[in-house]
């Protein structure tokens, strides 16, 4: 007999990334039924927006698994923020999240400025697997680095040239902060403190713009918070989520 799930998890992922980079975060996780959205092939930036609306609404209508949680990381942080102010998530876990990436250089200590996203789209015209490689080089701290976790991530080259850009235009214009106010569902943050991509200032800006946020730091820690780490993910998770049920 199949054991009693306690909801199901929705997974979105970050720029360029498949989303089986969750496998082993999964696997600490097997009171849930998974999910995975996979948006490798996107053409336009509607197109990503929208398919990730219909399959998070499929899930949600259809009642299996409940409560449907969304689960992203980085760009999937966005995408799951977008979607829980329309109403579509009981709750969102999510990693290296941001309510607007793309910021001017007087707030560069929250995000990036829009002159290097641009850089980044017209040097994938050129070579998109040396724009994913030098990507990558920035998701870690000199320790982590040193660990080899890197090694722990999906070969490069799973995302088209065009999604590649489409991930990026959405970086460009989605941005959450004017509609915090509805997200009304409770929101776990995991974000490292040495985050250069989404830098840990701007999940504390986040955090503070939510009604029902908690930010779970992590010291000696880059852009990719959950890899190496699902053990000590699970553990918070499921901390969190009885907190949600019983107030404790």
């Amino acid at each position: 007999m199949t054991p009693e799930k306690n909801g199901t998890i929705v997974w979105l992922p970050g720029w360029s990334m498949p989303p089986e980079v969750f496998d082993q975060l999964c696997k600490a996780l097997p009171e849930y039924h998974h999910v995975y959205l996979n948006y490798s092939e996107a053409e336009t930036h509607e197109d990503l927006l929208t398919y990730t609306e219909e399959m998070v609404r499929r899930w949600k209508i259809s009642a299996l698994h409940l409560p449907l949680f969304i689960g992203g990381w980085s760009l999937g942080g966005l995408l799951a923020l977008h979607l829980a102010a329309k109403g579509l998530a009981d709750g969102l876990i999510l990693f290296a999240a941001t309510a607007r990436f793309i910021r001017s250089r007087d707030e560069a200590h929250l995000g990036q400025p829009d002159a290097n996203v641009r850089q980044m789209m017209k040097a994938i015209a050129q070579n998109a697997l040396a724009v994913e490689t030098n990507f990558r080089q920035m998701l870690w701290t000199e320790t982590e680095r040193e660990s080899g976790i890197g090694d722990k991530l999906p070969p490069i080259g799973s995302w088209t040239a065009p999604a590649l850009l489409t991930g990026l235009q959405v970086l460009r214009k989605v941005e959450v902060s004017a509609v915090l106010s509805e997200i009304v569902c409770p929101v776990l943050l995991f974000h490292g403190r040495e985050d250069r991509i989404c830098p840990y200032k701007g999940a504390e800006e986040l955090a503070a713009g939510l009604s029902r946020a908690h930010l779970f730091a992590i010291s000696d820690c880059g852009h990719v918070p959950f890899l190496g780490r699902e053990e000590e993910i699970a553990v918070e998770m499921r901390r969190w989520r009885d907190e949600q049920l019983h107030g404790n």
